[in-house]
């Protein structure tokens, strides 16, 4: 009984650190292309069915997406490819990614 007990907590504690690990991050995304009010709906919308994503805001005066996901689930390539599929291509700004 004590090994099972002891075996429970240690595979508990050797889990925690890869749930700690995960963060969520911030990235802006330089769009090119959209020209017209719809755009910036198109954008959001290909960027919120990525698994992973949090929250799309999208500027259609900046010609950015401003992304917050959870770098566990998605990454900055899996984002730019899906603006890019949608007819939208994009890449991280300069100031790309900060941890929150």
């Amino acid at each position: 009984m004590n090994r099972t007990i002891s075996a429970l907590v240690l595979a508990a504690v050797l889990s925690a650190p890869g749930l700690a690990m995960a963060a969520e991050k911030t990235v802006t995304l330089d769009v090119k292309g959209m020209y017209c009010s719809a755009c910036p709906y198109i954008v959001k919308q290909s960027l919120a069915k990525i698994s992973g994503v949090g929250s799309v805001a999208v500027s259609y005066e900046k010609q950015t997406a401003t992304v917050t996901y959870d770098d566990h689930k998605t990454t900055v390539a899996a984002l730019t490819q899906a603006t890019t599929q949608a007819g939208y291509p994009s890449q991280p700004t300069s100031a790309a990614t900060a941890t929150k």
